[in-house]
């Protein structure tokens, strides 16, 4: 009676152990945590598709993305009972209100930066940088950084002397950075022309957009025309909603603003854009658009332009016929901001040589668009910083980065992507595997006592 006991009980432990390990396996591990400025995206890879063309004066660059509703707004400034308030810009993930902007942006690099070509932008991800988890808030921005540029490369605050920076500059030890904004440039038909050296910075002058708001009034500096606009402001819920369009007057630039009006009759769910467009000046207005970009049938479709030659070969890179490059590209999809955008692995580029991306040479002024696109397929990093990578204590691979073995060469997309997720939640997947590690402990020794009582029940019989 008393081994009939205890076989039923194991065998209720044995059953218990195995649905508890069923139901907890692989649960409680990949969460949002705002806490610790987690919000996993979900889908973790996309698609990029690039086609470049050139004439041996200027240079084009097209992309076309999916994106199933376009963000055409960032920041903007909404009345609430006699105030102004800011809402959207950055945020945590996807803005769910679709405050944030889509984006586009390009790494170029001419051989000169080391690495570069073998792995991308993720030698510009130092540790501790804004958004990371544990990173203090600070009025200072923690950006990218190369890793030449620090005394320490691991160290974000180990910056180099200013003379050591401009030997640096000068021979070529900087990425070229063009960015296009769907709220903050596109409406205007600019791009934006940066770097990314000591700090990832705007070119020298001033870039496509300024903040339209007045501290010390507290208040915007400008409204729409109501002549051309046919409004003095837009209305929250229609700009949330969607309602508000490409067909609509839904920017302020010169040609659609005038001086704000405090004597207004402001109503609660008036909205301003925060920012207001206007030309760019010097090095920084090299890149722009041929026109300003829509987004069609569930893509955006945008082209840049920039003389091949700008005469600013310390702000960018100088493009030649016959000349070979290295790209790297990042999407700013469903309404994401800072580091919740989707990278690719570095691409050769070959203007007349062979390369992963070919550009086709075209008449004067009319880039040839004929051909096939060249698809780059994107992925979400995480905080996989360039310490953590060449770590032998955090990374197994980091003997092969010392021996310089390309990336793409050892990982996918999808890979690097599955490890950017577990990079975020290392601890809770340890947590995870030390208790289903118990738990099939616990079945071998519960299956085991279980055959134990059972065999000797049948030699005793």
């Amino acid at each position: 009676m008393r081994r009939t006991t205890y076989l039923a009980a194991s065998a209720a432990i044995f059953a218990g152990l195995l649905v508890a390990a069923w139901a907890t396996h692989g649960t409680g591990v990949v969460r949002d945590d705002p806490e610790r400025n987690i919000a996993i995206p979900k889908e973790l890879t996309s698609e990029l598709q690039v086609k470049v063309a050139y004439d041996g004066e200027d240079i084009w660059f097209r992309y076309r993305w999916p994106v199933e509703r376009p963000a055409i707004f960032n920041d903007v400034l909404v009345y609430n009972d006699g105030k102004w308030e800011t809402r959207g810009g950055e945020a945590l993930g996807s803005n769910p209100e679709f405050l944030t902007e889509d984006r586009v942006a390009m790494m170029i690099d001419d051989g000169s930066v080391p690495l570069f070509s073998r792995y991308g932008g993720y030698i510009t991800i130092g540790e501790g940088l804004t958004t990371f988890t544990g990173t203090p808030e600070t009025d200072e921005e923690r950006t990218k950084y190369l890793p030449s540029t620090r005394t320490d490369p691991d160290t974000f605050d180990t910056i180099r002397p200013a003379g050591d920076l401009e030997k640096l500059r000068a021979a070529g030890q900087f990425i070229d950075l063009w960015q296009w904004r769907s709220s903050r440039s596109n409406p205007i038909g600019l791009g934006d022309d940066g770097f990314v050296a000591e700090e990832r910075g705007g070119d020298e002058g001033t870039g496509p957009y300024m903040t339209n708001f007045d501290k010390e009034a507290g208040q915007p500096k400008y409204m729409f025309n109501p002549d051309v606009a046919g409004y003095r402001a837009l209305k929250i819920d229609e700009v949330i909603s969607g309602k508000v369009g490409f067909n609509d007057t839904y920017y302020l630039a010169a040609e659609t603003a005038v001086p704000f009006d405090p004597t207004y009759q402001w109503q609660n769910g008036d909205t301003i854009p925060r920012r207001f467009l206007r030309p760019e000046t010097g090095s920084r207005a090299d890149v722009v658009q041929p026109s300003a970009a829509r987004w069609r049938n569930g893509f955006w479709d945008v082209t840049l332009r920039r003389k091949m030659d700008t005469g600013n070969p310390l702000d960018d890179k100088i493009f030649r016929d016959g000349g070979s490059y290295d790209v790297a590209f990042a999407v700013f999809r469903n309404a994401s901001t800072m580091r919740w955008h989707y990278i690719s692995l570095p691409a050769s580029l070959g203007l007349g040589e062979p390369a992963q991306i070919n550009a086709k040479f075209s008449e004067p002024g009319k880039p040839d668009w004929t051909g096939p696109w060249t698809d780059v397929e994107v992925f979400y990093p995480g905080q996989v910083s360039w310490p953590r990578l060449t770590d032998p204590k955090q990374h197994p691979g980091a003997d092969r980065i010392a021996q310089r073995v390309p990336v793409a060469y050892r990982h996918t997309e999808r890979q690097l992507a599955l490890y950017g997720v577990e990079v975020e939640f290392s601890k809770e997947i340890k947590r995870q595997w030390l208790w289903t590690l118990g738990m099939s402990v616990g079945l071998i020794v519960a299956f085991g006592f279980s055959m134990m009582m059972l065999f000797r029940r049948r030699e005793e019989a």
